[in-house]
């Protein structure tokens, strides 16, 4: 049975990790994970076919010769290795979670600091307990400072995420109506995420706080952090900003030490104003100037269907179709309405992990957005269907319902908002858009 330090010799000679035998590259490492439908030891072998160096399996039948590396669990020998490995890495981590804007927010933290250091960031969504320890295995010895992600829909994964990538630096983007069945409410999200502030106590690492987020300074408080950065807040060591317009992309100006620097960003709706401010606060506290920082935040141009505007032929469309939860669907309607168009249309899809608050929040966006001067109302999905007699609006149990609804309609100049839970699958709507 190997030992991790045996595991580590390895993965120095092979530092490429694969746990999908489709995506195999020459020499890689693969780790033959299980899941709910399958069982990786199963396809060992052939992933030493398609040019894997080694398989790291945790069934002895599968051990065909000492290219197949046995060990007693794989996932647990994941991480471990991971610990390991970041353990080695004498750099700065930043731990980053939270209800919304986690992803852009990272994506905004990365262009920042990549105008003057070599910076590794999580990739797509690899942010839970498989992808954060792939994350830390990707770091490479020329990486000056890295940003890692974490996702939870439940009680202690960002403590298990913050003991796999030992985050130096933490940010909270804010706590929201987020995977409420799995946290079981809004205090058990606070709690949840709160774990990672409760991970910097211990280890007396840095936080970077909205100090105008009452929530997040709560959690701080007790989690007693002694090392805090506070941001988007009126002091004179502390970044802080005015949002001049966002109609439909970001336009501001922000202050540090006294002086106020005029910027753009290319992103639409005022609630990413603050995680913006958070790219700024952490590129001031690792000490880049205010032409690196604005430059960062100039150049990134989000893709990720998060907070994306997009031109078709006929409309713009704000792609935020890669997740939703209450909060961030509010807030996108909300900015929806602040936006200027000839013609409004939003197109919302079900919100999933809610439990037992699903009915109320679903019938709560829609009276929202039916308080608002749009256009068009269009809901697709069965938890807001079972609302629909209670409203003037289009239901839809499915997108392909939706979909012959939209054929039907001459949209044209209009400004689409496009959102729902990434199960919703609405980007199959964006052709006819």
């Amino acid at each position: 049975m190997a030992n991790i330090e045996q595991l580590y010799q390895h993965y120095l000679k092979h530092p490429v990790i694969c746990t999908d035998t489709r995506l195999i590259t020459s020499g890689c490492l693969f780790f033959a994970l299980k899941g709910d439908k399958f069982d990786a030891n199963e396809f060992a072998g052939k992933a030493i076919d398609a040019g894997a160096a080694f398989a790291v399996i945790d069934n002895p039948k599968f051990k065909e010769n000492e290219r197949f590396i046995l060990v007693d669990d794989v996932l647990s020998a994941l991480q471990e290795l991971a610990k390991h490995h970041r353990k080695q890495l004498q750099i700065p981590v930043i731990g980053l979670t939270g209800s919304n804007g986690k992803t852009t927010t990272k994506e905004l933290i990365r262009a920042v600091l990549a105008e003057h250091f070599e910076v590794f960031a999580t990739k797509g969504n690899l942010n839970n307990h498989i992808g954060v320890p792939l994350s830390i295995l990707s770091i490479t010895p020329n990486i000056e400072i890295a940003v890692i992600e974490m996702g939870a829909n439940h009680q202690k994964e960002i403590e298990l995420l913050c003991s796999i990538a030992q985050p130096s630096h933490g940010l909270i983007s804010n706590v929201g109506m987020a995977h409420l069945e799995g946290f079981g409410g809004f205090e058990g999200v606070k709690k949840g995420k709160a774990e990672l502030y409760g991970y910097l106590s211990q280890s007396n690492g840095y936080a970077f706080v909205n100090a105008a987020n009452k929530d997040l300074v709560e959690m701080l408080e007790k989690a007693n952090v002694s090392q805090v950065v506070r941001y988007n807040v009126a002091e004179a060591d502390s970044v802080s900003g005015i949002l001049k317009h966002s109609d439909p992309l970001i336009d501001f100006a922000w202050s540090f030490n006294g002086k106020t620097h005029q910027a753009k960003a290319n992103l639409t709706g005022t609630y990413n104003f603050e995680n913006i401010l958070a790219a700024i606060a952490i590129g001031c506290f690792f000490k880049l100037s205010p032409t690196e920082i604005n430059k960062g935040l100039a150049d990134y141009f989000p893709t990720n269907n998060r907070s994306q505007l997009t031109k078709t032929d006929k409309n713009t469309v704000i792609c935020d179709f890669y997740n939703a939860n209450p909060s961030s669907m509010a807030a996108a309607i909300v900015n929806l309405n602040s936006l200027t168009a000839n013609h409004k249309v939003a197109i919302l899809g079900d919100m999933f992990e809610l439990g037992e608050e699903s009915a109320t929040q679903h019938q709560n966006i829609v009276a929202l957005a039916a308080k608002h001067q749009i256009g068009a109302l269009v809901f697709v999905g069965k938890h807001f269907a079972q609302v629909k007699e209670k409203f003037n609006a289009h239901f839809f149990a499915t997108p392909a319902e939706a979909a012959a609804f939209i054929q039907t309609q001459d949209w044209k100049d209009a400004l689409v908002l496009l959102k729902g839970s990434r199960g919703m699958a609405l980007e199959q709507l964006l052709p006819l858009l």
